[in-house]
């Protein structure tokens, strides 16, 4: 099933199980260090970070295919947000996650470039209020960094919390947009 993004109207994705679809992928250098884009046929399943613990993000990578429609397609709006010209991304997406995984997911896009929202409140929003472990742990499986913003969830405090790019990323992440709203 393919699947459009596109949060710019605050509408929530749809976020799908891809079931056992052959995975492609293509690194790419950004600002924050070499990502590595995989996707089906059907959509983005994952962006990776370099350092990426091992299972964080299950995949079975097939090849590499660095003129997979898809991965082109990521690998400009990418390069499009990092260069302050994108807030939004319109991606087909298709990453694969537990029911639980992929309402925490979508609402990671409801949340506005350049804000930040607390674990407690992301679960608030999607009705399991007093889960903020259990998004936290969702969070910290996102396969869709950046496109799903997980970088944007902090404590409740406000302190910079886990993420798969390291917290020195996440700061630098947030930073760029905070200063791109200024603009």
């Amino acid at each position: 099933m393919q699947l459009a993004v596109d949060v710019q109207e605050g509408a929530m994705a749809r976020v799908e199980d891809t079931g056992r679809r052959s995975h492609f992928s293509k690194q790419v250098q950004s600002p924050v260090g070499r990502l590595t884009l995989v996707a089906t046929d059907e959509g983005l399943a994952a962006i990776l970070w370099e350092n990426d613990p091992p299972g964080r993000v299950r995949l079975a990578i097939e090849a590499e295919d660095t003129a997979h429609p898809v991965l082109v397609e990521a690998e400009r709006q990418l390069e499009e947000y990092f260069a302050g010209r994108r807030q939004h991304f319109a991606l087909k997406l298709d990453p694969s996650g537990t029911p639980f995984q992929r309402k925490v997911w979508r609402a990671l896009m409801t949340i506005p470039f350049g804000e930040t929202r607390s674990y407690s409140q992301i679960a608030t929003q999607i009705g399991h209020a007093g889960a903020a472990r259990a998004v936290g742990a969702a969070n910290g499986r996102n396969p869709l960094s950046i496109v799903a913003p997980c970088h944007r969830v902090i404590g409740a405090t406000g302190a910079l919390t886990g993420f798969a790019g390291g917290l020195d990323v996440k700061k630098r992440l947030l930073e760029f947009e905070k200063a791109g709203l200024k603009k």
